[in-house]
């Protein structure tokens, strides 16, 4: 059990990819945190691997409410006595020409891309200084954390910031043994990336195959797309590595579609 006995706070993990980290760490041994919008699905997230043998709890937050935040983390804290992993998961998607695109939905996406991995870093980095016993704090970047695509300003803008939070991270968070790093998925079959399937075809003026086959895929070695297994794998190694030597770092996991 590569996470015994680690508490581990996952944001948007009532669904998607941070649903699945949430279980493979639960598997792992960790206590998990399911902080999530939807307290309701959160709790049922929860309960599912409580059921299956696992520890968890659900803690209702929106990542851009700061007082949200600091409670929903003060509540982990609470309950498991500490904080050691921090995956920053929650995120969502507008696609629109940035000619086209308002200036509300461009700051909703950076307030929840940006300003929640900010004030929830905060609000874990200061518990995991409190425990003395270090930490991780993981991104949910994406290969748009180094490559842009048409439609997605606002998203890449934001995916490509997180690098940046997480290298100062890295180097505030070494004296107290807190290591920071970004996982950039390619695209993974979520509802989220279903959601965009359609509405990239109405913008580009093609089908919905070729979204998937000539835009998502495209670039890819293989054709296929990201599993949220592959991700959940790739939060495991670096939630459970044992030093600063990986830190500040971004590790792609997107069947070559940006390689490094």
């Amino acid at each position: 059990m590569l996470l015994k006995d680690k508490v581990a706070l996952i944001t948007g993990a009532a669904s998607g990819i941070g649903k699945e980290i949430a279980f493979e760490y639960a598997r792992q041994g960790a206590k998990v945190v399911i902080a999530d919008m939807a307290l309701d699905a959160a709790t049922a997230t929860a309960n599912e691997i409580v059921k299956a043998g696992g520890t968890a709890m659900a803690v209702a937050m929106n990542v851009t409410d700061e007082a949200q935040v600091d409670k929903g983390v003060a509540e982990a804290v609470a309950a498991y006595g500490g904080m050691d992993v921090l995956i920053s998961n929650a995120g969502i998607q507008i696609i629109s020409p940035l000619v086209d695109l308002s200036y509300d939905n461009w700051k909703k996406m950076l307030a929840i891309h940006l300003d929640g991995a900010f004030l929830t870093t905060r609000a874990c980095m200061r518990a995991m200084i409190a425990a003395g016993r270090g930490g991780s704090v993981i991104y949910m970047g994406s290969v748009h954390s180094h490559e842009a695509s048409p439609l997605k300003a606002p998203y890449v803008a934001a995916k490509h910031g997180l690098i940046g939070l997480a290298k100062v991270v890295a180097k505030e968070g070494a004296k107290d043994k807190i290591r920071a790093n970004v996982i950039c998925p390619g695209f993974v079959r979520t509802p989220l990336v279903d959601k965009q399937i359609p509405e990239q075809a109405k913008e580009l003026g093609i089908s919905e195959a070729d979204v998937i086959k000539n835009v998502m895929l495209k670039e890819t070695v293989d054709g296929e797309f990201t599993t949220v297994q592959d991700v959940a794998q790739t939060a495991l190694f670096l939630a459970s590595f044992g030093s600063n030597a990986l830190t500040g770092q971004s590790i792609t996991v997107s069947h070559g579609w940006h390689m490094q």
